[in-house]
């Protein structure tokens, strides 16, 4: 008989962990990394252009970064044009909305500064990225609805198994 509880128990412990595996695999996919060279590229050395982040979702904002120019204008496919503003040692910025309906893909942005251009790469995604900061207001989804479905059916199924094995044995524990 104890072997047969054992078993039982095993098996609901084992479909448990089955059960949840492809959700927890789900949830660490690829990442993508981006290297410094891609963030930090650009410019002449002393006229640099950085873009933060370089890779920014549909409707996102985007800051761009120049030295040593104490104004201009950006502009680019991706986003109406900005104009840069608060020369902070020798750093101006300008931050640009990304239009929702930018197609993904990788786009430049030129800066007129001083009478010259200044170019330097970005890529837009797809989507409107992280819902972030609800508060909880979301759903859960399909997935994780079934997996917790099935989490709760196993454990009730294991639970009477339990209840069934012990009351067929007399009670004796």
């Amino acid at each position: 008989m104890r072997a047969a509880r054992t078993l039982a128990v095993t098996a609901t412990a084992f479909a448990a962990v089955g059960l949840a595996a492809p959700l927890a695999a789900a949830t660490h996919g690829p990442t993508q990394a981006v290297s410094a060279h891609q963030v930090d590229r650009g410019g002449d050395g002393a006229n640099s252009v950085t873009v933060s982040p370089f890779a920014v979702h549909q409707g996102g904002i985007l800051t761009i970064s120049v030295r040593n120019c104490p104004g201009g204008r950006v502009t680019s496919n991706a986003f109406p044009t900005v104009t840069l503003s608060g020369n902070v040692n020798g750093v101006s910025t300008a931050t640009a909305r990304i239009h929702d309906h930018a197609t993904p893909g990788q786009y430049n942005l030129a800066v007129q500064c001083n009478g010259r251009t200044l170019t330097q790469t970005f890529r837009v995604l797809a989507g409107q990225g992280a819902q972030g900061g609800l508060g909880g207001s979301l759903a859960p989804s399909s997935t994780e609805m079934a997996v917790g479905g099935s989490l709760v059916a196993a454990a009730a199924l294991g639970g009477g198994l339990f209840i069934a094995r012990r009351r067929m044995s007399g009670g004796r524990a």
